[in-house]
């Protein structure tokens, strides 16, 4: 069916990356129709351009087909154009990866929810124990209330609930997060391990800041900690924008399918053609 596809030259691909940069990204008809670039993309249908500008575009921010990968760094680089395509929120992702240590840099890529917040959230549903669950709120100001968190905690606290939801460890409700049943056999447990920990705060706070004092070490490695943490926190939020830029760049994608279609289909219907459509399976967001 028809001759087979040629390698995109780099002539082509810099007319299409032009093309998009005066017409916008999904214009590929009116890109094609561009005197500028007519006779050089002649052999390629807009279905090429918008593949091939996926591929640019993906190449060129890091970003994967399914998930997010880091860009590995090799001798070659890309062209200045192809760098300007580039995504920022893929760029501000890699500025906080690089604060992490390695064991770090490994959580926001697979998805699970560090174990200490998730401890904390976890401990905040058991003791809240409300049988309809609680709210963000409720849950954040239990958690500011035993434990010392960053200035940002609050802002990526809904991720982290979603995550576990995800997983499984806890049930959403509407906009309410609570435990799920098989976690009450053990909650009774849970909360007489953390009674004792809350025995004497004051005590324990006197005894490390004299030791703090005293060890400069201390101060730094509690400095470091504290940006790490922040660091993090940071990662997660750009794992999880640049994961619904991803969903919205498919679902431009497929808008732009089904108008260029329904524009084929008019213009043969209004020459007197029958058109028959054929169902084909639905594409998941």
């Amino acid at each position: 069916m028809g001759a087979p596809k040629q390698k995109w030259t780099s002539e082509e691909e810099d007319a299409l990356r032009r093309g998009v940069r005066k017409h916008g990204a999904g214009k590929w008809r009116t890109i094609q129709k561009d005197p500028q670039f007519s006779p050089i993309l002649s052999s390629r249908s807009n279905i090429d351009l918008k593949d091939k500008w996926r591929n640019l575009s993906f190449s060129a921010s890091g970003l994967g087909s399914s998930k997010v990968r880091v860009p590995k760094i090799t001798g070659s680089s890309s062209s200045p154009s192809s760098s300007s395509q580039a995504l920022l929120l893929p760029a501000a992702n890699n500025v906080t990866e690089a604060m992490l240590p390695a064991d770090a840099d490994k959580k926001p890529r697979d998805g699970k929810t560090p174990p200490k917040y998730g401890a904390m959230i976890m401990e905040a549903l058991s003791e809240l124990n409300q049988p309809n669950g609680s709210d963000i709120d409720a849950i954040f100001d239990f958690i500011k209330q035993r434990h010392v968190v960053q200035s940002t905690f609050r802002r990526f606290l809904p991720s982290k609930l979603r995550r576990l939801a995800d997983s499984n460890k806890i049930e959403k409700v509407d906009n309410f997060y609570r435990l799920p049943d098989s976690f009450a056999t053990r909650t009774p447990a849970q909360i007489k391990v953390s009674d004792p920990k809350q025995k004497d705060p004051s005590k324990a706070s006197k005894t490390i800041g004299l030791f703090a004092a005293s060890s400069p070490a201390l101060e730094a490695a509690m400095a470091a900690a504290v940006k790490v943490t922040d660091a993090e926190a940071k990662a997660h939020d750009a794992h999880d924008q640049m994961m619904e830029a991803e969903r919205m760049l498919k679902m431009a994608e497929d808008t732009e399918s089904i108008l260029t279609i329904a524009a084929e289909i008019y213009d043969r219907c209004s020459r007197g053609e029958i058109t028959t459509l054929v169902p084909v399976a639905q594409r998941e967001f």
